[in-house]
């Protein structure tokens, strides 16, 4: 009978807070001796890596970071970085990895809106974590990361990385989180505003991504993974958690160009890899003398604007196994996957490429991964044909945003995550996205506020009107794009007001293109961005 089954109660010996942390502990002990993380000529086993993370831990706890403490970190694929992803929630405090191409006024902003009481950054980037104090009028503490390999900077102050390791406590032992729906990263997103919004995770959403990550991707024991997607982006789609669970070797790359990604998989054995279709791009335009042959298949999760069947069908032919996966910020990255199927074997290069491009079926770790229509929220027919919004809801959906309870209500109505994107559902169950309900562009895997670069563009003063689309771009996916309505006599030309962006923003935000037009409006004066989207469709076509 019920009241039975009901009797029982949670206790100490059945009962534990899930966190992705647990996995360090577990490898370190099974695996002390085999190579966890390889950089150049850095080499730690899992023995090292544990008693690493345990030292800074403990001195970034008598540095007062405790619970609910942000902590800021704005560092390259090193092995610092990997290791933070451990020691500061260890102390109870959040990490907020930074985007390292953003320019100082968003970093201010990201320093000032997470409430961050310690940075921790590479000196490559002092220069601009200096500027955001001074926008800020912040003096805050700094731990720099000085890497031997890496373009040098001035550190700011002169604590270092390896001063926490030198004098932290190996000893120092980690109690757990309180619970596993204590915030464990807050990683900032650009949504449809100019300004990003802070999306915090917990453990228990960490913790399940990094479980269903293996099973989805068929991880073995042991893989050895390049880590080229940037540890800063949905805390590198959770592969840190999930490659120490595994037990995997992390090779980490500081620049990736396609040369030094053929090098390292001939050097070490790569089985694994992801990135953005332009990590895909990469690889099949790196010179042939440039490129070393596969000893053996390296599987590829990519993820992003979905890549042109004919670079999937070219890297392929590479001997990469390309999956596409699909997800957000939001959803702790991947939630969805194209999960290959027998019947496909049998087809084309080009049309196994084509189906390769859809974003596929839910993880494992995925409750529900719907297309709905928007007005009335009833799942839309299996036919290929009829759009909806792509929906989420499982553990591996954010808390929330930081600080911005109405943008939380609003992503979280009706018991999904609402994406943004407009899908299809085909007969086989397949989602493929087919347009995009936000004006963000995603370009390289970065997401890119239109509404920002619009802002950038009205400063100028010869500016009267701008409006940016997404551009279909061979290598980089998508890139924006802007329409402008200059004032009259205006003497300004493409290569200036591209020039004038280079000055206010982030390189990868710029314009790629700007058209000189008088903007399409409704009756009541909004700017018609389909027609704009089209428009840019067409330019990419004529040009490709």
């Amino acid at each position: 009978m019920r009241e039975h089954y009901d009797a029982f109660t949670q206790q100490a010996a059945n009962n534990v807070a899930l966190s992705p942390l647990s996995f360090l502990e577990r490898t370190a002990t099974i695996f002390p001796d085999r190579l966890a993380v390889i950089y150049n000529d850095r080499k730690y086993a899992w023995g090292n890596v544990y008693e690493r993370v345990k030292r800074v831990a403990s001195s970034l706890r008598a540095k007062g970071i405790g619970i609910g403490d942000t902590v800021s970190v704005m560092a390259a694929n090193t092995p610092e970085l990997f290791e933070l992803h451990y020691a500061v929630p260890m102390t109870g405090a959040v990490l907020n990895t930074i985007n390292i191409r953003l320019e100082p006024e968003t970093v201010a902003y990201i320093l000032d809106h997470s409430d961050a009481k310690l940075v921790i950054a590479d000196t490559a980037f002092a220069n601009v974590i200096g500027e955001s104090f001074e926008l800020n009028g912040n003096d805050l503490p700094v731990v720099n990361i000085v890497d031997r390999d890496g373009p040098g900077g001035e550190p700011i102050g002169t604590m270092t990385y390896e001063n926490l390791v030198d004098d932290g406590d190996p000893a120092f032992a980690w109690q757990g989180p309180e619970d596993e729906w204590q915030a464990i990263a807050l990683n900032y997103t650009s949504g449809t505003s100019g300004r990003p919004k802070g999306v915090v995770y917990h453990h228990r959403g960490a913790y399940l991504m990094s479980m269903g990550t293996p099973i989805a991707w068929e991880l073995p024991r042991h893989p050895v993974y390049l880590y080229t997607v940037p540890m800063f982006h949905c805390n590198g789609w959770c592969h840190a958690w999930a490659m120490t669970l595994t037990a995997g070797t992390i090779i980490c790359i500081r620049q990736v160009t396609g040369k030094a990604v053929f090098d390292l998989i001939a050097e070490h054995g790569v089985t694994h890899l992801g990135g953005a279709p332009i990590v895909l791009s990469m690889l099949v335009n790196t010179p042939e003398p440039d490129r070393t042959a596969l000893k053996n298949p390296v599987k590829v999760m990519t993820a992003g604007a979905p890549p042109p069947a004919a670079v999937l069908a070219a890297t392929k032919a590479l001997g990469f196994e390309v999956m596409q996966v699909y997800g957000l910020t939001e959803t702790y990255g991947h939630v969805s996957q194209c999960l290959w199927r027998e019947e496909w074997d049998d087809l084309t290069s080009d049309e196994q490429a084509e189906l390769q491009s859809w974003q596929g079926v839910g993880f494992p770790m995925t409750e529900t991964i719907d297309v709905i229509d928007r007005d009335t929220g009833v799942s839309v027919p299996s036919d290929g044909e009829t759009q909806g919004e792509i929906v989420v809801r499982g553990n591996t959906v954010m808390k929330g945003y930081y600080k911005n309870p109405e943008a939380t209500e609003e992503a979280l109505a009706g018991g999904v995550f609402r994406s943004g994107d407009a899908a299809v559902r085909h007969p086989s169950g397949y989602i493929q996205i087919r347009d995009r309900l936000k004006d963000v562009i995603i370009s390289g895997g970065e997401n890119i506020s239109s509404v920002e670069v619009e802002g950038v563009l009205h400063r100028h003063p010869d500016v009267v009107l701008a409006a940016v689309v997404a551009l279909p771009d061979e290598r980089w996916g998508e890139v924006p794009c802007a329409f402008v309505e200059l004032k009259e006599d205006s003497q300004a030309t493409e290569d200036s007001l591209i020039a004038f962006c280079k000055e206010q923003m982030a390189g990868f935000k710029r314009p790629k293109k700007i058209v000189f037009t008088e903007l399409p409006k409704t009756a009541t004066g909004k700017i018609q961005k389909f027609v704009l989207r089209q428009e840019a469709r067409t330019i990419a076509s004529k040009t490709s």
